[in-house]
């Protein structure tokens, strides 16, 4: 039985016994897998008897910010809400931390931007940065700044992105410092956007150099991808379909697929007139990134490779 004035009766979650074992709760960020986010979800919750016996406020309502935005991903976004709802009761119950309700702030913003209600994160986010700035929370303070970028149009993205990437560079927090990879990454696709692709091409290139210093695979194959498209709209596209045909080799040996890279394949085998090979990975494209959540807007991108790879025809 949940008691009303309790942990458990404010923030809604009740549990069998309150009998899970105290141990050192485990850093919320190091659970993260982005592509993912109903597995991660899932080891969320499996945290929550823990969190809950630990007695630890703070890391509870934190560790619910992030289950939030696990199902936001998901685009599970009247389930996130009440979730964030859930925080929202517990923070005028009780006293937070300035880390908890820039977390909050964070992933309330960010459930109403992927939802499609972007004048209604825009003030969470700027909430957020002015609060994480004057706690000197760097990590979500960059966060939050990069957040600003992605909600604001075209012509101010560039600021954002840059005042992120500036909180980065000069924080003294490794944690902080490490968004210096996906900020080289946005800085690269503003450009990118703007038609502006030496520019873009020398933030993927910086990209590639820090994730090979971070030695994660993964995101190392992601970075050489940005870098191999924009050679492609620069008209290296002999260069281009090399390294794409390297990193479909790589997914292929981590017993991976990629769209992304069946995709510019095609693209790539387009534009040299090799219109017979591009049809079969553009089909194959296709019936990757249809099932992607991620391009779920992008119905037009989809239809296009659906009819190029004459998918069902």
């Amino acid at each position: 039985m949940v008691e009303p004035g309790s942990l458990q009766g404010w923030l809604g979650i009740a549990v069998s016994d309150g009998s899970a074992p105290k141990t050192k709760l485990p850093d919320l960020d190091s659970f993260w897998d982005y592509d993912h986010p109903d597995a991660t979800e899932g080891r969320f919750r499996e945290l929550l008897p823990a969190a809950l016996d630990s007695r630890d406020f703070p890391y509870l309502t934190q560790l619910l910010t992030q289950i939030a935005r696990a199902e936001g991903l998901q685009r599970k976004f009247q389930d996130a809400h009440k979730t964030l709802d859930r925080v929202e009761k517990a923070l005028l119950k009780a006293e937070a931390d300035d880390k908890t309700k820039v977390r909050y702030l964070l992933e309330r913003g960010r459930v109403f931007n992927s939802s499609g209600k972007r004048d209604e994160a825009r003030p969470l986010f700027i909430l957020a940065l002015d609060l994480a700035v004057k706690s000197k929370d760097d990590f979500n303070a960059v966060d939050a700044a990069h957040m600003m970028a992605i909600v604001e149009p075209t012509e101010k993205q560039l600021q954002w992105n840059l005042k992120a990437l500036d909180l980065a560079e000069n924080s003294a927090d490794e944690k902080a410092r490490k968004w210096k990879g996906s900020l080289y990454n946005n800085l690269g696709w503003t450009y990118f956007e703007q038609r502006q692709f030496e520019e873009a091409l020398l933030m993927f290139e910086k990209a590639l150099e820090f994730q090979r210093q971070q030695g994660d695979p993964n995101r190392i194959m992601i970075a050489k991808w940005c870098v191999a498209k924009t050679l492609r709209m620069m008209d290296h596209t002999e260069e281009a379909l090399e390294m794409q045909r390297d990193l479909y080799e790589q997914y292929q040996s981590a017993g991976k697929r990629s769209g992304y890279v069946y995709e510019e394949i095609a693209e790539c085998l387009t534009v040299m007139g090799e219109e017979q090979e591009a049809q079969g990975w553009f089909a194959a494209a296709y019936e990757e990134l249809s099932k992607d959540p991620r391009l779920a807007t992008e119905q037009d991108r989809l239809n296009r490779l659906k009819e190029l790879g004459r998918v069902g025809g």
